[in-house]
């Protein structure tokens, strides 16, 4: 008798102690709790993504504020230009304050798709998958989750990594092929952050800000080191604008498109613009794209590539092929 009470006794225990192990649901629910206990979130950290040879470093620091305000500031570490991704009551903006120009989007940023750099859409992918992968490895919680990025196929998961504070400390986005695209690493997180009532606004953002000295006139002609199969340079024209130059490449074939590169200038008062499409990473900046073109400005010039025919994907490897070249006199 007294053999069976020891027994049953152990077995108690051992439910007991079942039941109180912390696992993935866990985490997640916590993690969620932490996301939205607060009147916001600050956070900081730096930012990689590799396109094919190339890697673009980003310093990152992302603020948000109940209820839906949004602002993310991603410095170029090569050249120290910044950008603002900043969306509030009145929209979504793209910041550029080195040309006193803002770019406003009709947009659902950030939950349209996933961002390694939002806690929000982590905790999305996170609640989303059913089918993620979960360890717990080096005093880590480490989950391998499916992405959302509707302009980049080639992104299919991604490995986050919180520590047992539940910090996250790294966002790891990957290929089919398991090769790193686009890397996260987190500073610091502070889940309890608070901001002035001019922080999220468009004119508190872009006032105070040095511009930039632009040229009249383009260097040189920056050609694509990707073109489409069966498609091939058939045009080349430079025209004299009021403000500088232009080029436009034109590509024919069966997978026709045109790249327009102009001379940016330095808006003499804050100019706001409206975009079509969505805020994107394109090579060294932030740029927009759409179903059919993605625009964006680098080392003082704009770009433009634009087709009937090519998806926002293909039009997309063209673009990023663009920085990857040196110029041609």
């Amino acid at each position: 008798m007294k053999k069976g009470l020891l027994i049953l006794s152990c077995l108690c225990c051992l439910l007991l102690v079942g039941c109180g192990k912390y696992g993935e649901k866990d985490i997640i629910k916590d993690f969620s709790k932490k996301i939205e206990s607060g009147s916001g979130y600050y956070l900081n950290g730096e930012l990689e993504i590799i396109n094919n040879e190339d890697s673009y470093l980003y310093d990152v620091e992302v603020a948000y504020q109940k209820e839906d305000n949004f602002r993310v500031s991603l410095k170029n570490k090569t050249n120290n230009h910044e950008q603002i991704i900043l969306k509030n009551t009145e929209g979504v903006y793209v910041l550029t304050p080195s040309l006193n120009k803002s770019f406003k989007f009709q947009s659902e940023w950030p939950y349209n798709n996933s961002q390694s750099y939002i806690l929000q859409t982590i905790l999305k992918d996170l609640e989303s998958d059913n089918e993620k992968i979960f360890e717990e490895k080096d005093d880590m919680y480490i989950f391998t989750t499916k992405v959302n990025y509707s302009n980049n196929n080639e992104l299919t998961k991604q490995q986050i990594s919180f520590d047992k504070d539940l910090n996250p400390k790294s966002v790891v986005v990957l290929n089919n092929n398991d090769e790193i695209k686009m890397q996260m690493k987190f500073n610091s997180v502070d889940y309890n952050a608070t901001y002035d009532e001019t922080y999220f606004t468009l004119q508190g953002n872009m006032q105070n800000v040095e511009t930039e000295t632009t040229s009249s006139s383009l260097d040189a002609i920056i050609y694509p080191m990707y073109i489409p199969e069966n498609t091939q340079l058939s045009g080349q024209e430079k025209v004299t604008t009021e403000t500088g130059e232009r080029i436009i490449l034109t590509f024919s074939g069966d997978n026709p498109f045109t790249i327009v590169q102009e001379t940016a200038q330095v808006a003499e008062e804050l100019l706001t613009i409206p975009m079509y499409g969505e805020p994107y990473i394109v090579t060294d900046t932030v740029g927009a794209v759409s179903e059919n073109s993605v625009t964006w400005v680098s080392n003082g010039v704009e770009f433009y590539v634009v087709s009937d025919i090519l998806g926002s994907q293909e039009l997309l490897e063209v673009a990023n092929s663009i920085s990857a070249v040196s110029s041609i006199k």
